[in-house]
């Protein structure tokens, strides 16, 4: 059965800090592409940031760019985000995802989510 567990979120002020976590079982963790999506009401679900299995690329949407930071401990087979600089219009639902191009078929897990909110 595939998991993965989010944690770490909470209410912070603005220009505040907060580390995500996204602890993986269930699935050959290594294989796979990691990322973080949020989604604020009223909003679609966007990417914020992906890591690829080796943890050799990451990627960030312009928005979160040298405020954020996505990594990942293969060992653990847990990913992270640390998000520094929050601003109001960081508050969303934090998803962790996994992904995997499985020989033409692509394996695509979601966390629960934790709600993260920025306010004074």
């Amino acid at each position: 059965q595939v998991q993965l567990v989010e944690s770490g979120g909470g209410l912070v002020q603005p220009g505040g800090s907060l580390r995500l976590s996204c602890a993986a079982s269930g699935i050959t963790f290594s294989r796979y592409t990691m990322s973080w999506y949020r989604q604020a009401p009223g909003n679609e679900r966007e990417l914020v940031a992906d890591i690829t299995s080796a943890g050799g690329s990451t990627k960030y949407r312009d928005s979160v760019k040298g405020r954020f930071t996505i990594s990942r401990d293969n060992a653990k087979t847990t990913v992270y985000l640390q998000m520094n600089s929050l601003q109001p219009e960081d508050t969303a639902v934090y998803y962790c995802g996994a992904e995997w191009n499985r020989f033409g078929t692509v394996l695509r897990y979601w966390g629960q989510g934790t709600q993260v909110t920025v306010s004074s």
